[in-house]
């Protein structure tokens, strides 16, 4: 259909005509996009603010680390079911309720006067509003646009998200170093309560013509999967993939899994949840329900060779937007606003990507695209590590970063519309939730295996120099030992107790930790980037999965 014609579709006949070039055609847009704003920043935004919340709450890292880890669970937990809700109820009736549930989850968080409202403001209030607000923003643009249009939407949330994902820190440094980081959830709010101004202008109706009942089945198995396959990633970097590191103890008692980490028992026991899942969903469909998730979506193969494409992709730019700002920070010595100035780059070139690279499908095909863009990501990550270096400027990062951003905008600009559109429109909200539960489970993924690499490598380079510096021969296990040691000192030690270790020892002793550490952690860091290069060619690897020819959103 021609994009010109402005007529759209809305569940079985719903015509929605309106004017192309008014703001009232690309309201909808606008209130997609800032939904999935606040969603992707809320996490980046406040990562940088750790230290503030702990000293403001009178709390730990690790109790703040665990809000953060707990919002990112409920969200991917509930996203699925989550998506399902736009095929239950009006999507602007939906959309306002969603928003209204995230302010009052935003404003609780900003007004925190302990750990505890933090956690229910935050990880559980805001956890699950996103889980309904980031698969809502797709199903808004399907059914809202056609065409051209669609592509273009499709464009700009892609590129929000991304960006969204970079200026976090920016946005967070600021508030913190200026502020407080109070005002970063406060941002959030006037954000929420711009975007509801915008809601008036999305379709009344739900996509479905005939009432649908929550598949409660289905919903348990996948919450349980998908905690538990959460949960597990989370738990890999302190305990390891498949050995347990140290021991596992909770609440006080040590649970004895056989010399297994927490990590295989879960993991294994997530898949073994959304096995059952899909024999429960297939037997829904058989019986004449109304699934979760319909199998006929797992035997699409565009629309599942883009999922896979899709989660591949967003473990790359999470591992990315992870180690990056932490090298900048830990090793160059940037502060968490300077880190956002050096990410702008890698966020721009997203954005313009994205949006401006759409209509590129007109002489180029869809899948040759995303390849031509995944190619620019791997070039640009690669010159990373030439650049990687203790007194790296912003200007020498400016070309590999804006390689990598060129590279992503282009890879989503054509990505999400493929996938997205191989979908009837009665199956979009399922699509659209599952799209967005794989690719949070390839964040968490992304997060846990690059960054799990990063320190790693870093403590081990640490060992090894010291080792190395005094001649000292250990075995092994030995060596693992002291790894696991210095891994339980850097996370206990406070900033006071690193200035009493560090005023004990003779300048001499503090000379050569000093070297050592930041050896380790510019070896670490081009190690890992070789590492992220790695899993970009897996990205190039899958892609191949995709159709040849263009997408029934092409003009």
């Amino acid at each position: 259909m021609d994009a010109d014609a402005n007529a759209h579709t809305l569940g079985e006949g719903t015509v929605v005509t309106d004017s192309a070039s008014g703001l009232a055609y690309w309201g909808p847009a606008v209130a997609v996009s800032l939904a999935m704003f606040i969603g992707v920043i809320d996490s980046t935004l406040m990562n940088v603010a750790i230290p503030s919340i702990v000293a403001d709450l009178d709390t730990t890292v690790t109790v703040v680390q665990g809000a953060i880890s707990f919002y990112a669970m409920v969200m991917a937990a509930l996203i699925l079911p989550g998506g399902k809700l736009s095929s239950m109820y009006g999507i602007r009736r939906l959309m306002t309720a969603t928003l209204l549930v995230y302010g009052v989850g935003t404003t609780l968080a900003a007004l925190s006067w302990n750990v505890v409202v933090l956690y229910v403001g935050w990880s559980v209030v805001e956890g699950a509003a996103a889980a309904v607000l980031l698969p809502l923003t797709f199903t808004v643009l399907l059914v809202s646009y056609e065409g051209a249009d669609r592509a273009k939407a499709l464009g700009i949330l892609a590129g929000v998200n991304a960006a969204g994902a970079a200026f976090g820190p920016l946005l967070g440094g600021a508030v913190t170093t200026f502020a407080s980081w109070r005002w970063g959830f406060g941002i959030e709010v006037l954000i929420v309560l711009v975007a509801l101004a915008f809601v008036r202008y999305l379709p009344e109706e739900s996509l479905s013509e005939t009432p649908t009942k929550l598949d409660v089945g289905g919903t348990v198995l996948s919450v349980v999967g998908t905690t538990a396959l959460v949960a597990g990633v989370l738990l890999a970097g302190r305990y390891g993939w498949l050995l347990a590191r140290r021991p596992f103890v909770v609440g006080g008692v040590r649970l004895d899994l056989l010399g297994a980490s927490p990590t295989l028992w879960l993991v294994g026991f997530g898949a073994v949840a959304f096995a059952g899942f899909v024999q429960y969903e297939r037997r829904v469909e058989r019986e004449g329900g109304s699934p979760l998730v319909p199998v006929r979506l797992l035997s699409n193969g565009q629309f599942t060779a883009g999922v896979v494409t899709n989660a591949a992709r967003s473990l790359v730019l999470a591992g990315f937007i992870f180690v990056v700002p932490v090298f900048l920070q830990s090793g160059a010595g940037y502060t968490a606003f300077e880190t956002g100035v050096a990410m702008l780059p890698f966020s721009l070139a997203t954005f313009v990507a994205s949006i401006f690279t759409t209509d590129w499908r007109r002489a180029v095909a869809p899948k040759l695209l995303i390849q031509g863009g995944v190619v620019l990501m791997g070039v640009g990550v690669l010159a990373l590590v030439s650049q990687t270096t203790l007194d790296a400027t912003v200007t020498q990062l400016a070309v590999p970063m804006g390689l990598v951003g060129l590279g992503l905008g282009l890879v989503m600009a054509q990505l999400i519309d493929m996938t997205l559109s191989a979908v009837d429109q009665r199956d979009s909200a399922a699509a659209s939730g599952l799209l967005n539960a794989t690719m949070m489970l390839g964040y968490s993924f992304g997060t846990a295996i690059v960054g799990a690499y990063l320190l790693g490598r870093f403590y081990d380079g640490v060992v090894d120099g010291v080792l190395t510096a005094i001649n000292a021969s250990v075995s092994a296990s030995e060596r693992g030992a002291l790894v696991v040691a210095l891994e339980n000192a850097a996370e206990t030690a406070t900033e006071e107790t690193q200035r009493a270790f560090l005023a004990g020892l003779t300048p001499a002793q503090r000379e050569l930790l000093t070297d050592v550490f930041d050896a380790s952690i510019v070896q670490a860091q081009r190690e890992t980037l070789f590492l992220l290069a790695l899993f970009v060619l897996l990205v190039l690897l899958v892609s191949t999965l995709l159709p040849d020819e263009g997408t029934s959103g092409d003009p």
